[in-house]
């Protein structure tokens, strides 16, 4: 149950209440992702998001969903789990809060019990901002009615601060080696054509 709720509740940036409410119903599996729909939110914006095949990911869902007991009456997709079976009963919303302080714990990190339910949703929009997601984007994805909570999460992103830093300590984002090579027309390969061409710029991408 810990690992379905990480994984759907980081890549949908779901509240905690959204966890608890999902039902089996909102989960489509097409094979190569699920497609899950969050109908009612906070802000009465209904969500649809997809959780691709990355890792092992949908096969911890689909094993995690054959364990549901043929007997239940009620379609809300997380029961509690216990000694490798699930039960009737379905996950409250203070267990289903646990869920990042659990995972604190496991990688031992300090002040655990400062890791609420929150924290998945802060969790998705913080990794959306590090990979240069836009602001819109990220609005969109998590549902917010303003902007202005999408704007916080790219200001404090570390990954945008450190291309700022580069940008006033160094001038650029990236470090640049600048070397003048003379060219002469027998060593140029037969399909580059050179014309009427003065102070040309090549970028070049070298791995050592």
């Amino acid at each position: 149950m810990i690992k379905v709720g990480l994984i759907l509740g980081i890549a949908g940036a779901c509240r905690t209440d959204e966890l608890v409410n999902l039902t089996v119903d909102d989960i489509e599996d097409v094979g190569s992702s699920l497609i899950v729909k969050i109908p009612n939110t906070k802000t009465k914006i209904p969500r649809i998001f997809v959780v691709t095949d990355v890792g092992n990911m949908l096969e911890l869902f689909r094993k995690y969903l054959s364990l549901r007991p043929p007997h239940v009456k009620h379609k809300r997709l997380f029961l509690y789990y216990k000694a490798g079976k699930c039960s009737s009963q379905p996950v409250g919303k203070n267990t289903m809060g646990t869920i990042p302080s659990v995972v604190a714990s496991y990688l031992k990190l300090p002040d655990v019990a400062c890791y609420t339910g929150h924290c998945l949703r802060r969790s998705s929009a913080t990794l959306l901002a590090d990979a240069g997601v836009d602001i819109t984007t990220i609005k969109r994805h998590a549902g917010w009615k303003s902007i202005t909570v999408a704007e916080g999460y790219v200001e404090n992103s570390i990954e945008n601060k450190t291309k700022i830093a580069n940008q006033v300590l160094v001038g650029s984002t990236t470090s640049a080696i600048t070397k003048t090579v003379n060219v002469s027309e027998s060593n140029i390969p037969s399909n580059i054509n050179f014309e009427n061409c003065t102070n040309v710029t090549f970028n070049l991408n070298v791995n050592k």
